[in-house]
C-alpha cells in the first residue's frame, strides 16, 4: 500500500477516481496497458470497493475497458475510433473557442502564450505526460471563458478517451516546437478575428491525431 494521500473531504472512490482520470488523461499510462483492481486498490491505499466503482465509471465514460472476465485495459484506438475522435473535437472546440473568444481578455491570452512557452520547452526535455496535461492547460483555459460548461464536460471526455492515444501519438512527434498552431490561436484572440480563430484550433486539435492513422 502506497502513501499516495487522499484528496480531503472526498471519498475514496471519488478520491481514485480522480487521480486515475488524471493518469489516463494526461496520457500517463500507455494504451492497451493491463490494470487489475487489486493492482489499483494497493496503489492507491483503499479497499477493493472503491477500486471497483472508480474502475466501473471510467469504463462507462470510455477511458478504460472492462472484459466480462474482469480484465481491465486502456483501449487501444482503431483508426476509425480515432477519426471519430477527432471530428468530435474539431466540432467542440472550435465551438468552445469561438463562445470564449469576447471574454478572452489580455492576461488570459498573456497565459495562453506562457503555457505554449512550457510546451516547447516539455517537449524537447521529452515529458510525454507533462507536454499533453500542459497542451490540455492551454485549451481548457481558454474554454473556460466559453461558459459553456455541458460542451466542455463533453471535450474532456473526448480528452479522456484519447489520452494514452496521444502518448503513442507524442512519440511519432520529431519536431523541436508544438508552438505553430497555437500561435495561430493567440493571434486570432489578439485580432478578435473569429474566423482564424475557429481554424486555427481546428487544425491544432486533428492535424496531430492524423498521424496516428496509417
Amino acid at each position: 500500500m502506497t502513501d499516495r494521500p487522499q484528496d480531503p473531504g472526498l471519498t475514496a472512490h471519488e478520491s481514485l477516481y480522480r487521480h486515475l482520470r488524471a493518469q489516463i488523461m494526461h496520457g500517463q499510462i500507455e494504451p492497451g496497458a493491463s490494470l487489475t483492481l487489486r493492482g489499483l486498490a494497493e496503489e492507491f491505499g483503499v479497499s477493493m470497493t472503491p477500486a471497483r466503482e472508480a474502475v466501473r465509471r471510467l469504463a462507462a465514460e470510455g477511458a478504460l475497458k472492462l472484459s466480462p472476465s474482469g480484465r481491465v485495459s486502456t483501449p487501444a484506438l482503431a483508426n476509425d475510433r480515432i477519426e471519430e475522435l477527432a471530428a468530435l473535437r474539431s466540432l467542440l472546440e472550435p465551438e468552445l473557442a469561438s463562445r470564449a473568444l469576447p471574454r478572452a481578455h489580455s492576461a488570459l491570452i498573456d497565459r495562453m502564450q506562457d503555457i505554449t512557452v512550457q510546451i516547447d520547452g516539455l517537449m524537447r526535455a521529452g515529458d510525454a505526460a507533462g507536454y499533453i496535461r500542459t497542451n490540455l492547460e492551454f485549451h481548457r483555459n481558454l474554454y473556460l471563458r466559453a461558459q459553456a460548461p455541458a460542451m466542455l464536460a463533453l471535450a474532456e471526455t473526448v480528452w479522456l478517451q484519447l489520452g494514452p492515444t496521444m502518448r503513442a501519438l507524442y512519440a511519432r512527434l520529431r519536431r523541436p516546437s508544438a508552438s505553430e498552431n497555437h500561435n495561430k490561436i493567440i493571434a486570432a484572440l489578439r485580432a478578435g478575428d473569429e474566423a482564424s480563430l475557429r481554424l486555427a484550433v481546428r487544425q491544432d486539435v486533428t492535424s496531430g491525431l492524423r498521424m496516428l492513422m496509417r
